[in-house]
């Protein structure tokens, strides 16, 4: 197989893997091709901390299967499931959309806001944040109303929901830079970038970032 970076929806939802592998592509241009590849023992959308956790091996496990023919790994969730044990198992660059969202919004020492759908998710939000060293930034998480898996189906509403709370996390928390936390919000992020003068995170093009980075050291 061409050298490619390999995308891994932690998810076991198909439509939000082509969604998310278009949106990478886009990132990645002509330079390097994005493949993707889907769990199965996860729910269609991970909400809680148990869901992500329970997802880490099977993250493991594809990238360990696919690391002979890739460049580079993105996990695909926002909470990096299994990105440090997938890291010490393969010789590539592996970017966590977390991670690199992060890292990307923290630039410059600013404080930084997450906006999300996963009220259930907001402490492994915040340990990552620890994790990474960047706590003192990190200037707030909020998260829309409603049930997650219902409003991601509706792009409208999600887009105008995420709005609203890009919006608190300026308003609100002082955040100099926004990340929409979560690898199916993808297209909302995308929809986002344009309406902030703050800047807004778009956490997929952040790790295809990361890993051209890594690639070039």
């Amino acid at each position: 197989m061409t050298p490619h970076i390999l995308l891994i929806n932690p998810n076991s939802s198909q439509a939000t893997s082509a969604m998310m592998q278009a949106i990478a592509q886009r990132a990645a241009g002509d330079v390097l091709a994005v493949a993707v590849a889907t769990a199965k023992r996860s729910p269609a959308m991970i909400v809680t901390e148990g869901d992500l956790l329970a997802s880490a091996d099977e993250v493991v496990e594809i990238g360990i299967r696919h690391a002979p023919d890739c460049v580079g790994i993105i996990v695909s969730a926002f909470g990096d499931p299994g990105l440090e044990t997938l890291r010490q198992q393969v010789d590539i660059p592996v970017a966590g959309i977390c991670e690199a969202s992060m890292r990307m919004a923290a630039q410059g020492g600013r404080r930084f806001g997450v906006a999300t759908t996963t009220p259930k998710l907001v402490d492994a939000i915040a340990a990552r944040a620890s994790a990474l060293g960047l706590a003192e930034l990190l200037a707030g998480i909020r998260c829309t109303a409603g049930d997650p898996a219902a409003l991601t189906d509706d792009k409208a509403a999600l887009t105008q929901a995420l709005g609203e709370v890009v919006d608190a996390c300026i308003a609100a928390d002082d955040a100099q830079a926004v990340i929409i936390g979560g690898g199916p919000l993808g297209e909302a992020a995308g929809a986002l970038e344009s309406r902030f003068s703050t800047p807004v995170i778009a956490p997929i093009p952040a790790a295809v970032a990361a890993i051209f980075e890594r690639m070039q050291r």
